[in-house]
């Protein structure tokens, strides 16, 4: 897999914005990726060093449109924390 197919795009939430400050950054991810894979994505993506990355498969919310109802599809979010020497993602320094 590329590393374009396994970052899709970046989570933009109020608790990931408190995680900018500390170099923690979320992104929505492919299903299929492990944690080694978004590891060297990143680095690979955004020329950053990482120390670590956690993942959550979130599981799609009901959604209901009067009497028809389904879910939102389920995602996988992965929470990459950079190492303390390591520049920072350029994309979430404007949002801080």
């Amino acid at each position: 897999m590329l590393a374009q197919d396994i970052i899709i795009k970046p989570l933009l939430t109020e608790k990931g914005y408190d995680g900018i400050a500390d170099k923690k950054y979320t992104f929505i991810v492919a299903k299929s990726a492990n944690k080694t894979e978004i590891k060297l994505a990143v680095e690979k993506l955004f020329g950053v060093q990482v120390a670590n990355v956690n993942t959550v498969n979130c599981k799609g919310k009901l959604k209901r449109m009067g009497r028809n109802e389904g879910y939102t599809p389920d995602y996988k979010k992965a929470i990459v924390q950079l190492k303390a020497d390591s520049k920072t993602i350029e994309f979430f320094d404007s949002l801080s």
